[in-house]
């Protein structure tokens, strides 16, 4: 039985709706990618994720519902995602353009621009944001 005492949380969006969607996406099997902004990292002192790292995923309330596995880390440009990642991020984009302009609103979002410390935080095609692959290890609930 897998453990995940002393593993970090893995969060996904902010509490509310859109992390109870992403947390469904994930236990369902749809979800296997992530995207972060680099610059989030750097402001809050985070370490970027490793292939081999764990952690557990958390709900909306905090509650632990699966351990993933880091499968895979890259350090991209914005215009540089690709297609696979875009649709295994299991939001039911179809397309690049669709998948960016759904991350842009996040990213332009309050809630992205009081991590960053910055109001008026925009991304462009040179922003450089961070593609996870994960798997699913243990279901916990």
């Amino acid at each position: 039985m897998e453990t995940h005492e002393g593993l970090p949380p893995y969060l996904l969006g902010f509490p509310g709706p859109l992390r109870d969607a992403l947390v469904a996406a994930v236990l369902s099997g749809a979800k296997t990618t992530t995207t972060g902004l680099l610059a989030a990292y750097e402001a809050e002192g985070e370490p970027l994720p490793a292939a081999g790292d764990r952690a557990v995923l958390v709900d909306s309330g905090e509650r632990p519902v699966a351990v993933v596995e880091v499968a895979e880390v890259r350090v991209l440009r914005l215009a540089d995602v690709d297609l696979r990642h875009a649709v295994d991020e299991g939001e039911g984009y179809g397309s690049v353009a669709e998948w960016r302009a759904s991350h842009e609103r996040f990213w332009h979002g309050e809630e992205i621009r009081t991590v960053l410390g910055d109001p008026d935080h925009t991304v462009g095609d040179d922003t450089l944001v961070v593609a996870e692959r994960f798997r699913v290890v243990s279901r916990l609930s």
